[in-house]
């Protein structure tokens, strides 16, 4: 755990503008992030950021019933997507788990996703019903 003081960083404000409505984000879901499956995508940044796209990991082994950031080409579960990262968390000094709230239902702007981790088609079918994705 890295509880060293930083000004850098995504701590101030939190960007929710991939928020298409406060629908579901008083209904979140907890969740263990599995920080290993962020690091090459996310280790220069050193955080994950809110929005990003989530699967579980169904594949037997340690980190089975973690999540990562979807992928449909993965083979470990996270090709199914579940939902979107609700916050933005710090992987700094990290371990292999962290804590982490799950947007699993509500409203998303698809053009306010963060760069490069957005949702294709097969992941919009996947959460379709529970999340609606607006322009």
């Amino acid at each position: 755990m890295d509880l060293s003081v930083r000004k850098d960083g995504p701590y101030a404000p939190e960007n929710f503008s991939w928020l298409g409505s406060k629908h579901g984000v008083d209904s979140t879901d907890t969740i263990t992030l599995n920080t290993t499956m962020f690091t090459t995508t996310f280790g220069t940044q050193g955080f994950i950021p809110s929005g990003v796209a989530l699967g579980l990991i169904t594949a037997a082994g340690a980190t089975q019933g973690t999540y990562g950031p979807y992928d449909n080409a993965a083979t470990d579960g996270r090709q199914v997507m579940v939902g979107h990262l609700m916050t933005t968390k710090s992987i700094k000094g990290a371990g292999p788990r962290l804590g982490a709230a799950i947007l699993n239902h509500g409203k998303v702007r698809l053009s306010k996703l963060p760069t490069g981790h957005g949702v294709d088609a097969a992941g919009q079918a996947d959460v379709a019903g529970r999340i609606i994705y607006i322009a």
